[in-house]
C-alpha cells in the first residue's frame, strides 16, 4: 500500500522502542523496532537550490536491518529493488547489527555497477565541526545532483525540521534522498518506522548525528 512520504508526525511508539535495543559503540549498528514492509514514492523533483529523488521505500523487516534496507532504499532512486536478506548477507548482518559504513559502501558500489561510485567518509570526532558538516553538505549535494541517495549511520538523538526527535542511541543507518536551500536542509527516508517514513533535517543535526561514524556517498 503506497503511503506520502514526509508526513508530520510524532514519534511513534516503533521509533522509542528503537533506542532500547541498540549496540553501543562507534560504527555499530542500531536496532530499530520491526515494521512491515511499505512502499512509498517521492517523486524526483529539481529545483533551485533542492533536488528530492524517486524513492521506492520500504520499511525494514526486523529490528536489526536497518544497513541492508538503508541501502535499499538508497538504491531504489536508480530503479533496482534488491531483497534486503541478501543484501545482508552481503554485508555480513547478523542480530549485532551491521558493523559499519565501510562494510555498505562496497555492496552499493556492486548494486550500482560502478566501481568507484560510492566511497565511506568518517566523522571520527564526538561532535562535526564546520569543516566536516561542510563537507557534508557538498557530498550530499554532489550525490543527490548525481542522481543517487547517501547512506549514513548515525547514534544518538536528533530533532528535525519539524521538532520531533528521532532517538537510536545504540546507532541506525537511514537514506538521505535530497536537500533543500543549497544543501543547508536534507530529506532522510527511514527504514525504522513507516508512520515517519520521512523527515527534514538541518545539515547541522546530521553531521553531529553520524558524529563517530561515517557515511556512503559518491
Amino acid at each position: 500500500m503506497a503511503t506520502t512520504l514526509l508526513r508530520k508526525t510524532v514519534l511513534t511508539a516503533a521509533g522509542i522502542a528503537a533506542t532500547a535495543g541498540g549496540v553501543a559503540g562507534p560504527a555499530i549498528a542500531a536496532h530499530a523496532a520491526p515494521t512491515g514492509p511499505t512502499d512509498a514514492v517521492v517523486t524526483d523533483r529539481k529545483g533551485h537550490g533542492e533536488r528530492e529523488l524517486d524513492v521506492r521505500y520500504e520499511a525494514q523487516p526486523n529490528f536489526y536491518f536497518c544497513g541492508p534496507a538503508a541501502a535499499r532504499n538508497a538504491l531504489s532512486v536508480l530503479g533496482k529493488d534488491i531483497d534486503v536478506h541478501t543484501m545482508a548477507k552481503e554485508m555480513g548482518t547478523t542480530e549485532a547489527g551491521t558493523n559499519s559504513i565501510n562494510d555498505i559502501t562496497p555492496v552499493l558500489n556492486k548494486e550500482t555497477g560502478a566501481k568507484d561510485a560510492y566511497r565511506s567518509v568518517e566523522i571520527s570526532t564526538p561532535k562535526a565541526d564546520d569543516k566536516q558538516t561542510d563537507k557534508l553538505r557538498a557530498d550530499v549535494v554532489r550525490t543527490v545532483d548525481a542522481g543517487r541517495a547517501v547512506v549514513a549511520n548515525i547514534a544518538g538523538t536528533a530533532t528535525d525540521t519539524d521538532g520531533n526527535t528521532h532517538s537510536f542511541e545504540g546507532g541506525h543507518y537511514i537514506s538521505v534522498i535530497g536537500y533543500r536551500d543549497d544543501g543547508r536542509t536534507v530529506t532522510i527516508a527511514d527504514s525504522a518506522d513507516p508512520t515517519m517514513a520521512s523527515y527534514r533535517m538541518s545539515i547541522d543535526n546530521l553531521a553531529d548525528w553520524i558524529a563517530t561514524r561515517g557515511y556512503s556517498t559518491s
